[in-house]
């Protein structure tokens, strides 16, 4: 029996692309612990605050948030000298948390 490969077409590639940046972002222990703390908040949240919380470097902590960022998963607005950072799809990303927490591992 020969099975018949199908080529993805060009819009699914590019979803599939988009979800592995996702996922990818998501992989990180630190960058959960940003998106955690950024949602456990109802104001954007002054980069450096952050950085405090996890005892990290400001330059670390804005690597990662960059990550997340092209992810789409939080925005960053500057607020005259300073960055605030807020998640963008909030409530998708506490039903990503619930959602990973209900998975077993054997």
């Amino acid at each position: 029996m020969h099975r018949v490969k199908r080529r993805m077409s060009t819009k699914e590639e590019v979803e599939r692309e988009r979800l592995s940046v996702i996922f990818s972002a998501l992989g990180n222990p630190t960058r959960l612990k940003i998106l955690s703390i950024i949602s456990e908040t109802k104001r954007p949240l002054h980069i450096k605050a952050v950085a405090k919380t996890l005892q990290m470097d400001y330059a670390a902590v804005y690597r990662h948030i960059d990550v997340l960022k092209k992810a789409g998963l939080v925005q960053i607005f500057e607020v005259g000298r300073s960055r605030v950072l807020s998640p963008l799809h909030g409530e998708v990303i506490h039903q990503i948390f619930t959602s990973a927490r209900q998975i077993k591992h054997k």
